[in-house]
C-alpha cells in the first residue's frame, strides 16, 4: 500500500536539530508533512522550508496550547489535500521509525472500526538520567486495544472530523480527552506491536519532575470536570488516588501527630507503598533499580499532581484559562 493518503502534523518550539531528525523521518516515507511553529526563535521554521516542507506559524496572541497547534496544522494539512485519509501527529521531539507509518496505515485499512493507533515510542537517550529512564517506562504500554494514545499517533480522517480534533483550550492530557470522546461515538484505540517513533525527554533535572508530574495532574483534574460525571468515569481514579495520597493521608498524620503508635504507623505508609509497587514491577522491569525509582517516582508524584490539581481548581474559581506547564 502507499503511502499517498497519509500526511503528516508536526508542531513544535525551538527543537534544533531535534527537528531536523523528526522531519528527515517523516520526508522518508511521506510526500505531505506540514509544521506548526509556536513562536521558535532558533532556524526552526528555515529548517522545514527548507526541505520542501508546508509551514504555519501559529499567532502567538492567542494562547498557546499543543492541542491547537495539532488542530490548526489538521486545518491546514486538509485544506491543501482534502483527499487525504489519515494523518500522523508528531511531536517535533520524536523521530519516526522506517516501518511505523505502513505498519499502521496497513492495520487501519484493514480494521475501519479503528480510529487511532500509536506504537511503541522509546526514549532516544534514557542512559542519560534516570527521569529519561522513567520516561522510557511509561512510554511502553500495553499492546493491544487501549483507552488512550499520546502525542505520536495515526488517526483516520473522518474520525478526527466526527469529534471536531482536540480541545484547544486544554493546556495537557489533549490526547485522551479526544480518545475519549472518540471512543464514545464507537470507535476503537490501539496500541501495535511495533517500533513507533525515538523522543527526546532530555530530562536531567528534578524539577523538570515536578513540573511534569504538575502538567499530569492539572491534565487528571480538567478531563475529571469535562467528563467525569460519564458511565467511565474519566480521570476519577486518577484525581481520588492523587487526592488521598497527597492530600488527605498527610493530613490525618499530622492530625494524629500526638499518637505516638498511630502516628509511626502511618508515617511507614508511604516507603511500604513504594516497596509494594517495586516488588510488583522488578520481573516486568527486569531490573529492581528502575523498579524502585519507577514506584518512587509513582508515589511521591501526587504531590506535584495535587499541586496541578489545586491549579485547575483555583483557575475554574476564577474563571481564567489555564497556561503551559511547560518542563523543558
Amino acid at each position: 500500500m502507499t503511502h499517498s493518503s497519509v500526511g503528516a502534523v508536526i508542531i513544535g518550539r525551538n527543537e534544533g536539530e531535534r527537528l531536523v531528525s523528526c522531519l528527515e523521518s517523516l520526508l522518508a516515507s511521506l510526500d505531505v508533512v506540514v509544521y506548526v511553529d509556536s513562536g521558535s526563535s532558533d532556524n526552526s521554521l528555515a529548517a522545514a522550508s527548507g526541505r520542501g516542507v508546508h509551514c504555519v506559524s501559529l499567532d502567538m496572541s492567542i494562547p498557546f496550547t499543543a492541542a491547537r497547534a495539532r488542530n490548526e496544522g489538521a486545518e491546514y494539512l486538509l485544506s491543501k489535500f482534502p483527499d487525504l485519509s489519515y494523518i500522523q501527529f508528531v511531536d517535533g521531539d520524536c523521530e519516526v521509525q522506517p516501518e511505523w507509518v505502513a505498519e499502521a496505515q496497513d492495520f487501519l485499512h484493514g480494521h475501519v472500526e479503528v480510529a487511532v493507533v500509536c506504537g511503541r515510542r522509546r526514549e532516544r537517550f534514557p542512559e542519560q538520567s534516570v527521569f529519561n529512564e522513567l520516561c522510557d517506562v511509561e512510554w511502553n504500554t500495553p499492546v493491544g486495544e487501549a483507552l488512550a494514545c499520546g502525542g505520536d499517533a495515526l488517526i483516520r480522517v473522518s474520525a478526527f472530523r466526527q469529534v471536531g480534533g482536540y480541545r484547544d483550550d486544554l493546556i495537557a492530557g489533549e490526547e485522551p480527552e479526544m480518545c475519549f470522546r472518540l471512543r464514545a461515538q464507537g470507535w476503537r484505540v490501539f496500541r501495535l506491536d511495533a517500533e513507533m517513533a525515538l523522543h527526546d525527554a532530555a530530562m536531567d533535572k528534578l524539577s523538570q519532575w515536578w513540573n511534569r508530574a504538575k502538567r499530569a495532574g492539572y491534565a487528571y483534574a480538567n478531563g475529571c470536570y469535562l467528563h467525569g460525571r460519564s458511565a467511565e468515569r474519566f480521570n476519577v481514579r486518577q484525581v481520588v488516588s492523587v487526592v488521598a495520597w497527597a492530600g488527605l493521608l498527610p493530613l490525618l498524620i499530622a492530625l494524629l501527630a500526638g499518637f505516638d503508635v498511630v502516628f509511626l504507623a502511618l508515617l511507614f505508609v508511604f516507603p511500604l507503598q513504594v516497596l509494594r509497587l517495586m516488588f510488583k514491577d522488578c520481573a516486568r522491569l527486569g531490573s529492581c533499580r528502575l523498579a524502585f525509582f519507577y514506584s518512587l517516582s509513582n508515589v511521591f508524584g501526587k504531590f506535584p499532581q495535587l499541586l496541578g490539581g489545586l491549579k485547575f481548581v483555583v483557575n475554574m474559581c476564577k474563571g481564567r484559562s489555564g497556561t503551559l506547564i511547560e518542563y523543558k
